[in-house]
């Protein structure tokens, strides 16, 4: 473990803050700057040469960063005698972690690894003989059905990624805090093994359905193909060796985690399906500076109706649903203006594709791509707000918006309905702040914002309702005061070891 000072709080970020912008990114900044009293240690885990350029400014209470390259492992300590040994008593706990373990097999690995400064690294756990031979049994024995060349890249991807977690430097605190599970869950949950500390968790989307999303649209992921006439059992594919390490990790951080925080009540089924104990679940929503984006919507100026998607241009947000859209919107609004308030640069083919449905549907002269900016600088001068996202936990968007007074369009996707139709906290607000559309439907979406722009009297009484839902339910200070609570109380717990690391 590091010598690094004890902080009160270790963050554990995957792929986000502070070299990452968006709305997570936007929400741990947020979080560090209302806590000035608390300290706190990054744990960044990001890609093989990443661009570390902050993109935030790091406030003073955050005492260290400790960045982990996944899927980079150390080279470690030769073990020229116990290599087999070793590799033979890791292969069980692996194989669960790669099918329906958990903590235990966590806990498993961990001893078998040994003591920091003792531990085999890549020589040992990749590129030796051994490691050689224990791929190929685990190959016969779960996908003997697949390429092998295909299989020994998943194999060496998955463990890659998993041995960069378990080997990489911790450094001590009072509380362990991801912000996902996957990579960074697991990451907490050997925390959690190794210190005894508290872990608490908050899931803004669910990290195993979103990995789901994206492993079921990858293209480079060999699935074999099925024949509809087999009557027996499918072989087990590599899409589904990754779904379910995915889902192994997500167990071992929920069984690890003291408190399990969402962003509303929806979400909370989909945890306990993947293991989550319900006596460790609470929803805490998000919340936006209400006060000082309301006075950007007060400051509205004279604009041509106006319609925006905030977020960032990559396939999950379906920008391009969003796109035809604004075609199918024109013939009903022809002096629409719309704009993509958000970065480019993630996924510079999606952007690409983008800008060639624009070129292709004519609507250069009134859809702009704006790259990074000020949201708040933007809002006086929106009508609808528009997420077309295929998967979302609590979009702060349509807050950010809602707080100025500005309706969303929104996919039913995670909290949007609850946040744009309110529950039954409100009954005396029962006027909803904008529309729910169908997914991927650009028919549905046009028709929606054009209700809008078209009826002043609808819009009007959207715009009363969203502000005042923002401020009544999603306020910031509120938001702030309950983490306080939660991390004050943790802080203080007695450590509460799981495991001691080199144990036989």
């Amino acid at each position: 473990m590091s010598e690094t000072p004890q902080a009160d709080v270790c963050m554990v970020l995957e792929g986000t803050y502070p070299y990452v912008s968006g709305g997570v990114a936007n929400w741990a900044n947020d979080l560090l700057r209302a806590q000035p009293e608390l300290t706190f240690h990054l744990v960044c885990l990001v890609p093989r040469n990443a661009d570390l350029t902050p993109r935030y400014g790091i406030p003073p209470n955050v005492t260290g960063i400790t960045h982990v390259e996944v899927g980079s492992v150390p080279r470690g300590a030769a073990l020229p005698r116990g290599a087999r040994q070793l590799l033979e008593r890791l292969e069980n706990p692996l194989r669960k972690l790669q099918l329906n373990g958990g903590l235990h097999d966590l806990a498993d690995m961990l001893a078998i690894l040994g003591p920091p400064g003792a531990q085999p690294g890549g020589r040992v756990l990749l590129d030796s003989p051994e490691a050689w031979d224990l791929l190929l049994r685990m190959y016969r024995a779960t996908h003997g059905e697949s390429p092998f060349l295909d299989y020994f890249w998943t194999w060496r991807t998955i463990v890659s990624g998993l041995y960069s977690i378990l080997l990489a430097p911790l450094p001590r605190a009072r509380v362990y805090h991801p912000l996902c599970t996957g990579y960074a869950g697991l990451f907490a949950a050997r925390a959690r093994l190794e210190t005894g500390r508290p872990v608490l968790l908050t899931e803004h989307g669910i990290y195993t359905n979103e990995r789901r999303i994206e492993i079921a649209m990858a293209e480079w992921l060999y699935q074999a193909p099925s024949s509809g006439l087999s009557m027996g059992k499918a072989a087990r594919s590599l899409k589904d060796l990754w779904v379910d390490t995915f889902t192994c990790y997500s167990r071992a951080c929920y069984q690890s985690a003291s408190r399990i925080v969402t962003l509303y009540g929806g979400n909370q089924q989909i945890q306990i399906e993947d293991g989550a104990d319900p006596g460790k679940l609470m929803a805490i929503p998000n919340a936006v500076d209400y006060e000082r984006l309301s006075k950007a919507g007060a400051e509205r100026t004279e604009h041509p109706p106006t319609v925006a998607l905030i977020g960032r241009v990559v396939p999950i947000k379906d920008v391009k649903t969003y796109i035809r859209s604004i075609a199918i919107l024109r013939s009903i609004v022809p002096d629409v203006q719309a704009l993509v308030l958000g970065p480019t640069e993630e996924d510079p083919r999606y952007f690409a594709e983008c800008q060639s449905l624009v070129s292709h549907l004519g609507l250069q002269g009134c859809f702009t791509f704006a790259g990074r900016v000020s949201i708040a600088e933007h809002l006086g001068g929106l009508d609808v707000m528009v997420l077309t996202s295929i998967s979302e936990a609590q979009p702060l968007v349509i807050l950010e918006a809602g707080s100025a007074g500005v309706p969303s369009v929104a996919t039913d996707v995670g909290a949007c309905r609850e946040m744009i139709h309110g529950d039954r906290r409100e009954g005396e607000l029962p006027v909803p702040g904008g529309e729910v559309v169908p997914l991927s439907n650009p028919t549905a979406t046009a028709q929606a914002i054009a209700r809008l722009l078209t009826d002043r009297a609808c819009w009007e009484r959207a715009s009363r309702a969203i502000r005042e839902r923002v401020r009544r339910y999603y306020n910031k200070p509120a938001l702030d005061r309950a983490y306080r609570e939660i991390y004050d109380y943790w802080r203080s717990a007695e450590p509460e070891p799981l495991c001691r690391k080199g144990a036989a």
